[in-house]
């Protein structure tokens, strides 16, 4: 097993040639690494609930979701992500060129019930260049992966990118060169608390499409400070893309050398320490740890839920992540209704979603599509 240094590990560059061996990939079967899991399981939908700090009782009390349309708990419908990790970002090509997720457009078809067995079917479906401020040369590139249940049937499609950067040209651009890193006092702790008891799940109470107009808005909801706890929270529930121990570590470093990065003691870590590490994270260009995209995506999917109650279906869901959310950042989920229509005999509403730290900038955006029911007659 061979790894390089830190500050070879930073330097990588998006060459013609290594972008013309990705371009070849376009719209062939991308090989399906090991997911987290494969069968949606009580236990593995309570694990995702928590670790997005999703409280909603459909996921997990099933004396409660038994007197529910489904007669069951069922999944929480953004932890497909631990089901695949190409969805997830898990990306193929340019070995030690950095890779940021950025975003997911999901669409559901078919409710995640108990004893589902999922396989997610991916191709690699667009790559675009751009010359970002962020990082210099750019590369979007997107998945297609297609969730198959065990009969067969497809039960959700999500679009998945990750924008693939030059690291320490990112390192020198200074996106974040004036971001001051978040501080609390108990006072300040105490108002959050606040917060979160205010949180709204409109549950077993059905929200009907014509209660609903145009400008209404939904929520806030809140979530952080973010903690490197709060990242493990996440982990347990979703899996992540590298991280292994042991014998499993070494047999990934040797498969896929640009993913070990010494750390200070020498030994070979994947990127994805840039979640809990300061010092990667600022080899790559951020002044601290941050989360995982899949997590914001997945809160906007809360807030979401959360409004739509337990007789709502979310069909469709948009999510772009426009920037880290650092170590001690709090993230309020804001949305608004945009439109109501019928559309084959569905009653469905549009949102727009966003998010927003505590410094006022906006984290995260994107849309939504709910089915809401009608009342009769």
């Amino acid at each position: 097993m061979t790894t390089g240094s830190l500050s070879q590990a930073v330097s990588v560059r998006i060459t013609d040639e290594a972008l013309a061996d990705l371009r070849s990939r376009l719209g062939k079967p991308v090989r399906r690494p090991r997911p987290y899991i494969e069968e949606i399981t009580r236990d593995a939908i309570r694990h995702y609930a928590d670790g997005i700090g999703d409280r909603n009782p459909l996921w997990t009390d099933r004396d409660y979701a038994a007197g529910s349309r489904f007669g069951d708990v069922v999944g929480v419908p953004t932890m497909l992500y631990a089901a695949d990790r190409v969805a997830s970002g898990y990306v193929g090509g340019l070995p030690g060129v950095h890779a940021m997720f950025a975003g997911t457009t999901w669409e559901w078809f078919e409710p995640l019930r108990p004893g589902d067995e999922v396989i997610g079917e991916s191709v690699l479906s667009d790559l675009i260049e751009k010359d970002g401020s962020f990082a210099g040369r750019t590369l979007q590139q997107i998945y297609t992966t297609d969730f198959i249940r065990g009969d067969g049937k497809r039960i959700a499609t999500a679009d998945s990118w990750c924008f693939r950067t030059e690291r320490d040209t990112a390192r020198s651009r200074g996106k974040y060169s004036k971001t001051v890193l978040a501080s609390y006092e108990p006072a300040d702790i105490d108002a959050l608390l606040q917060e979160y008891a205010a949180e709204e799940i409109r549950g077993a109470d059905p929200r009907y499409h014509d209660e609903v107009s145009v400008g209404d808005l939904i929520g806030p909801l809140v979530k952080g400070p973010l903690t490197a706890t709060g990242v493990i929270a996440f982990v347990q529930g979703w899996g992540s893309l590298y991280i292994r121990a042991h014998a499993f570590a070494n047999d990934l470093f040797d498969r896929h050398p640009a993913l070990g990065i010494p750390n200070e003691q020498g030994v070979p870590e994947p990127p994805e320490r840039v979640h809990w590490d300061p010092v990667l994270a600022t080899g790559v260009g951020v002044p601290a740890p941050y989360d995982y995209g899949p997590e914001r995506v997945s809160w906007l999917g809360n807030l979401v839920t959360n409004w739509m109650g337990d007789d709502g279906t979310l069909r469709k869901l948009h999510a772009r992540v426009l920037r880290h959310n650092l170590m001690g950042d709090v993230t309020r989920c804001h949305g608004e209704v945009t439109a109501t229509r019928s559309e084959g005999g569905r009653a469905l509403v549009d949102l727009s979603l966003w998010a927003e730290n505590q410094r006022g900038e906006r984290t995260a955006d994107g849309t939504a599509v709910v089915e809401l029911p009608q009342r009769a007659g």
